[in-house]
C-alpha cells in the first residue's frame, strides 16, 4: 500500500508540473500527454498507474514487453517503443506496440514496412532525432532528418505521426532547451513541406526537464523515475 500511495502522489505531482508549465506557456494542459517510461518496473508496479487511469506506456527493450505481456495484455492502453530498435527485433515488437518512437534510419524503416505489409498491419512511427549530436545516442542528425522523413513517407503501411528526441544531459534543464528548439523547428519545416501532419506529436522531455520541453512545444513527456522511483536494474 505504501508503494501505491507514493506512486499516486508522484503522478499527481507530475500532472501539477505539467499544468503549471502549460499555464505559464499559454498552452492547454490537455495538449500534453504523459507517457509512463516503465523500464525495469514490474507489472504489478505498472498496474498501480494503469488502475489510476493512465493510458500510455513506453518500454526501451523488446524483452520487457515480452516478459510483462501476459499480466498487462488486458489493459486498453497505448504501448510505445522508445528504445533503440535492432532490425532483428522487428518481428517481435510489432506484436506488442501501437507506435515505435525510435525510427532513425532507412534500413530499419524499410524492413519494418516490409514486415507490416506481409502481416497486413499498419503502424504509427516517430522519427528519432539526435538533437544533441552525441555519439552515444541514437537518432538521425538534424541536418539529415528531412531527407529521412521524405524517404520513409514513401514506404507503405507506415505513418509518420511524430518526432522524438532525448535532450542533452545537463545539471540545469535550461541546458537542454536548444535540443527541444531544434526538434520543434524541424517539425515546422517538415510541416511546411507537407511531410508531417498538422497534429504531429513531439515526444520530448523527461522527469528532470519536462518543463522546458513543454515550453518548447512538447506534446508527450516521458516520465519514469519521478513516478516509480529509481529503476531496478537488478531485475
Amino acid at each position: 500500500m505504501e508503494n501505491k500511495e507514493i506512486i499516486l502522489q508522484n503522478l499527481q505531482h507530475i500532472y501539477t508540473r505539467i499544468a503549471e508549465t502549460c499555464l505559464k506557456a499559454g498552452r492547454n494542459k490537455e495538449d500534453v500527454r504523459l507517457l509512463l517510461a516503465t523500464k525495469t518496473q514490474d507489472a504489478d508496479t505498472i498496474k498501480i498507474a494503469l488502475d489510476a487511469g493512465e493510458k500510455l506506456i513506453g518500454e526501451n527493450k523488446v524483452q520487457e514487453y515480452t516478459e510483462k505481456w501476459e499480466e498487462l495484455k488486458d489493459y486498453n492502453i497505448e504501448r510505445h517503443f522508445i528504445g533503440h530498435l535492432q532490425t532483428n527485433k522487428i518481428k517481435e515488437i510489432i506484436k506488442y506496440v501501437t507506435c515505435i518512437e525510435s525510427v532513425d534510419r532507412i534500413d530499419l524503416a524499410q524492413k519494418l514496412s516490409a514486415k507490416l505489409v506481409s502481416e497486413n498491419k499498419t503502424m504509427e512511427i516517430y522519427i528519432e532525432v539526435n538533437t544533441s549530436e552525441e555519439d552515444s545516442k541514437s537518432g538521425v542528425s538534424p541536418e539529415n532528418a528531412i531527407a529521412l522523413i521524405q524517404q520513409i513517407k514513401a514506404l507503405p503501411n507506415i505513418q509518420i505521426t511524430g518526432l522524438m528526441t532525448i535532450g542533452k544531459p545537463s545539471e540545469n534543464p535550461e541546458g537542454t532547451r536548444f535540443c527541444f528548439q531544434i526538434l520543434r523547428k524541424l517539425k515546422e519545416e517538415a510541416q511546411a513541406q507537407n511531410l508531417l501532419p498538422q497534429n504531429c506529436a513531439l515526444s520530448m522531455g523527461m522527469s528532470h526537464d519536462l518543463e522546458v520541453a513543454i515550453e518548447e512545444g512538447s506534446t508527450i513527456v516521458r516520465v519514469g523515475s519521478a513516478i516509480f522511483g529509481n529503476r531496478n536494474y537488478a531485475k
